[in-house]
């Protein structure tokens, strides 16, 4: 590799990194959003009351409120809306300059401008679901699909920033255990899936603070075909979810029985992992599946703090990140090592 390939790389990496934790800050703050109850803080779209920020003075409370009448000014709601989308704004135009980067190295940096396409595309109906959340009034199948979305970003520019950084082991003992490593993903996706669907139908306390039973029973009465009803009517307001007990109760038993399924299977991982002498991503999967477990617990027994519900969302990030690191190191080698673990 000569000095301008590598500058290109580094730059290249260094610039992914800061995509990468730049989309982990915009996807946080989006589950801050929604938790907080200020999703639909900003009635309109891509204003704020009509505004580019977003009404804070007496008059301009009072003239938005003339405007939009259904809606009452909450301005300690409303600067968290139109912040979300100030960073998505800056995330769509830092996707996009590391897009152009890859496209215009592409032959020193083969397969990774391919994969930053896809998430530039992705990211742009990523504003596309933002604007159908509001408009929509907190429809639940597009709230579950904005948040599957920003982790599918996340995904992306993780996959590059990982590539730049980790070479392929290209050990042949290690095939089986990237085939568990790509079973997890799946498993790790359909979970995050599940929370988003138990948080947009407000099912998240359906049980109460009760753990692991559910309002005193291990089975309560669940309403299933209620509960998964995945297209309901436009122009209702699903603030506050629509659903009744019953239903949101299915919900979230749903939920814990996918988060049994996926901690088996990632201790499957862990332990293949550190049989293979993968011991530091062994650990780092061992790590982010224990807080990401106590913090789901937690979310039940301390009812939904907004700290901790947040942070769930966080850890369902690093989740996915570490098992896009085994990913990329148990892929064939091609070049050199870039780094080791």
């Amino acid at each position: 590799m000569n000095s301008n390939s590598f500058i290109t790389r580094r730059l290249q990496r260094n610039l992914a990194w800061f995509a990468v934790a730049f989309c982990l800050l915009v996807v946080v703050f989006g589950a801050f959003v929604r938790l907080s109850n200020a999703g639909l803080s900003c009635p309109d779209w891509p204003t704020c009351y009509g505004k580019l920020t977003w009404p804070v003075h007496g008059h301009e409370i009072d003239a938005a409120n003339a405007a939009f009448p259904e809606r009452a000014v909450e301005s300690h709601k409303a600067w968290r809306e139109q912040v979300h989308r100030f960073l998505a704004g800056g995330l769509i135009l830092t996707t996009f300059g590391l897009t152009v980067l890859a496209w215009l190295r592409r032959r020193e940096l083969p397969g990774i401008a391919p994969v930053l396409i896809g998430a530039s595309v992705l990211i742009v109906f990523q504003a596309l679901l933002g604007m159908w959340t509001v408009t929509w009034k907190l429809k639940p199948i597009v709230v579950m699909a904005h948040l599957m979305g920003g982790l599918s970003t996340f995904c992306l520019l993780a996959y590059v920033a990982l590539r730049l950084s980790f070479d392929g082991l290209g050990r042949a003992d290690t095939r089986a255990l990237r085939r568990m490593v790509v079973a997890g993903l799946v498993l790790v996706a359909l979970q995050i899936a599940l929370g988003g669907w138990t948080s947009a139908n407000y099912a998240a306390l359906s049980c109460g603070m009760d753990f692991p039973t559910c309002a005193g029973q291990w089975w309560p009465a669940t309403d299933f075909r209620e509960a998964f009803v995945l297209w309901r009517g436009i122009g209702v307001s699903y603030e506050g979810g629509v659903l009744d007990a019953d239903a949101r109760a299915a919900i979230q038993l749903t939920h814990r029985i996918g988060a049994v399924v996926v901690f088996g299977h990632l201790l499957g991982v862990i332990v293949a992992a550190w049989r293979r002498r993968l011991v530091g991503w062994a650990l780092a999967l061992l790590a982010a599946l224990s807080v990401q477990i106590a913090l789901g617990i937690s979310n039940v027994v301390f009812g939904l703090p907004l700290p901790v519900a947040t942070a769930h969302n966080a850890g369902a990030a690093v989740l996915l990140l570490v098992l896009l690191g085994m990913l990329v190191r148990l892929r064939p080698a091609t070049t050199a090592p870039v780094a080791t673990c």
